[in-house]
């Protein structure tokens, strides 16, 4: 057997093995990435359960039931009013991100 041939072969062999890696490299990542972790399955946050608010009040990101933006009472402010919106209404919004949406903004908060 000639030296020469025996270094090609083992070159071309090593070329092969290395091709065979890089293809299946990907495959595994992602198998890896797709369960989460090889541990057990992937851990989820839990959503807010649905509530059934009534039809004067909306489901908020807390999963609580608000009432939705009203004019006060004879110009007074409504109880529990946290917000102004700039449409004269009121908002009774528990987060700050959102309130008043849908009535121009807030124009001062209580």
């Amino acid at each position: 057997m000639n030296i020469g041939s025996s270094r090609a072969t083992h070159r071309s062999t090593a070329r092969r093995s290395l091709a065979r890696r890089i293809m299946v490299a990907p495959w595994v990542f992602a198998a890896i990435i797709g369960t989460g972790s090889l541990a057990g399955p992937p851990i989820a946050a839990a959503a807010p359960a649905f509530v059934s608010c009534p039809a004067q009040d909306y489901q908020n990101v807390s999963g609580n039931c608000v009432p939705r933006p009203e004019a006060g009472p004879d110009g007074g402010v409504p109880t529990g009013a946290t917000a102004q919106c700039r449409d004269g209404e009121y908002s009774f919004s528990q987060h700050r991100s959102g309130t008043c949406s849908g009535h121009g903004g807030v124009a001062r908060w209580l």
